[in-house]
């Protein structure tokens, strides 16, 4: 499941492979974006954006864009004036982006997932099962993207406006707050549930009732930063297999602390790891 580190070290091989480099081909297999050819668009570069994936290029000419979508994006079907466009897309729960060698085999996923391709001299990007594909203006990508809090890998990182954020909606649970990316961009549900662990917090704690919501975003900054550059994502300082979490995906088996079994239960529409005994629910009322 791709979270705000995985997508930032996603970000980092695609701008290895294609930056600075001319796309040699394209293709697209979503309706919205099938007739765009993107050949002779330059790459400039990959960055993440909490789990938004943004491939900026220029294009060759201030010709318009050559799909519906892109016209809309660049105003009432007029053409483009900023050379300047972004290729959005986002991985949730099952996307990925996979970088080739010309020739190489593309064994990442079937074939039946691929979702775009784009071609340069040097390199193949292959995207799978994404999710909201678009092309706009890289001027415009704030309606994409604006709504989201401080990433916490980004140079926008506030931990004071990422716990303002959060205490903003003092009787939601924390476990919900956590993933909401309006208050943090980059958190997803492995991260929540070892962020609870390591404070102490049940998953259904109010915001209100965290004593340290600064401190709890300074340690979520803290142990995505940890990983950054890795695919191995560890909360525990391991890298072995079966190590390398204190509760996540570790439903029944003893907690590492104090022994207890580890529980399992959904929370919102996510699931969620705790254990009862480090992590006590507050008393009713």
């Amino acid at each position: 499941m791709p979270e705000g580190d995985t997508v930032w070290n996603t970000a980092r091989v695609l701008h290895r492979a294609l930056a600075g480099a001319t796309l040699t081909a394209s293709d697209f297999r979503v309706p919205q974006l099938a007739t765009t050819d993107l050949t002779g668009w330059t790459v400039r570069e990959s960055a993440s954006r909490g789990k938004h994936l943004l491939l900026r290029l220029t294009a060759p000419t201030t010709a318009a864009p050559t799909t519906d979508a892109a016209r809309a994006e660049a105003g009432a079907g007029e053409p483009a004036r900023d050379r300047h466009w972004t290729l959005h897309s986002h991985l949730r729960m099952d996307g990925a982006w996979r970088a080739y060698t010309p020739g190489e085999r593309w064994s990442a996923r079937p074939a039946h997932l691929i979702r775009v391709v784009l071609r340069s001299p040097g390199a193949v990007a292959v995207g799978y099962h994404l999710h909201e594909l678009a092309l706009l203006p890289t001027a415009a990508e704030e309606s994409l993207v604006g709504h989201l809090g401080p990433d916490l890998l980004g140079p926008d990182w506030d931990v004071a406006e990422a716990a303002r954020r959060l205490a903003a909606d003092p009787d939601a649970t924390i476990g919900e707050a956590l993933l909401d990316q309006r208050n943090l961009a980059g958190v997803g549900n492995l991260y929540k549930c070892e962020l609870l662990f390591l404070r102490g917090l049940s998953p259904w704690t109010p915001v209100r009732a965290v004593p340290d919501l600064p401190g709890l975003a300074a340690l979520a900054q803290k142990l995505l930063a940890a990983n950054r550059g890795r695919w191995t994502q560890s909360t525990t300082g391991s890298l072995h297999r079966g190590q390398t979490s204190y509760v996540y995906g570790r439903r029944a088996q003893p907690c590492r602390r104090c022994g207890t079994a580890i529980r399992k239960q959904e929370l919102g529409e996510r699931v969620t790891y705790w254990c009862p005994r480090c992590q006590p629910e507050l008393p009713a009322g």
